[in-house]
């Protein structure tokens, strides 16, 4: 089985559940509906192709490694917004700053973000999917819009470094990615140097796997391992213990109308070397 792999990480990223009143929470790992935008953004698919749009969300499961859970930032929120009476649509912020001046009012929000986690992505394409695993792949390398970590206050700090591999499952797909350090320390490229001996250096073994300043700064050693994915516990590993069931409202039903249902998905913790 193809699976599609990438990494996310910057220093802000915010995941959004259920708004509730004036308060946007963000999830632990990333929600389907944000990584199907990302998706639709490195393709080029604008979020008024309602028929593309539904097309993704139906193509592909998703599965996410939680590295580095990272730590919880609040937010306290102003902008400045025109009433909807009237019934009029303003077409751009311009529109609501010079149409609707006259009709301005303040709204306050507490918005949550997560600083620093850092996430692998897995990709499965199901039957009927509108575009193959490569594809995305040449996408995600050069996407045509530009990508965010759920806000558009949230922009990636490191390469996504997409790559296709054969494996038997979630689990096994996520576990075999190479990574690459998030920082190189001219003592960590001295050691690839003597390591490659000639060859090429991205192939050396210290550059395979995230760097000790990398596991030191993102408190990796502290932390479990959280693996979230869609489908039974066989598509994540043949066996898992402390397999935990849980209900998100990130499924798409329109994003047009920015609407979307439940889906199911399943949840299990490890330590990283199991």
């Amino acid at each position: 089985m193809e699976y599609l792999l990438f990494r996310l990480y910057g220093p802000l990223a915010s995941w959004g559940e259920i708004a509730v009143g004036e308060s946007r929470h963000t999830a632990d790992s990333p929600s389907k509906s944000s990584l199907l935008g990302l998706l639709a953004a490195s393709i080029g698919i604008r979020r008024d192709e309602e028929e593309r749009q539904m097309a993704l969300a139906i193509g592909y499961k998703f599965a996410v490694k939680v590295m580095g859970i990272g730590s919880l930032l609040r937010d306290y929120h102003t902008t400045q917004v025109p009433d909807s009476v009237g019934g009029y649509t303003y077409r751009t912020r311009r529109d609501e700053l010079v149409i609707g001046k006259e009709r301005l009012g303040t709204i306050l929000s507490s918005r949550e973000y997560r600083c620093d986690a850092l996430y692998l992505v897995a990709v499965k394409a199901l039957e009927g999917a509108p575009y193959p695993l490569s594809e995305l792949k040449e996408h995600l390398l050069k996407p045509r819009f530009h990508l965010y970590l759920g806000r558009k206050s949230c922009p990636l700090s490191i390469p996504l470094a997409p790559v296709v591999i054969l494996a038997n499952c979630f689990g096994e797909a996520l576990d075999s990615y190479r990574h690459t350090p998030l920082y190189i320390s001219q003592g960590l490229l001295s050691a690839a140097q003597k390591e490659c001996a000639g060859g090429a250096l991205a192939d050396a073994p210290s550059l395979g796997s995230l760097s000790r300043e990398d596991r030191y700064a993102l408190s990796l050693k502290s932390q479990q391992v959280r693996y979230y994915w869609e489908g039974d516990t066989g598509e994540f590993r043949d066996t898992a213990e402390g397999v935990l069931t849980l209900t998100r409202h990130d499924q798409p039903l329109s994003r047009r109308r920015w609407q979307f249902t439940q889906r199911s998905e399943k949840l299990t913790m490890a330590k990283e070397d199991s």
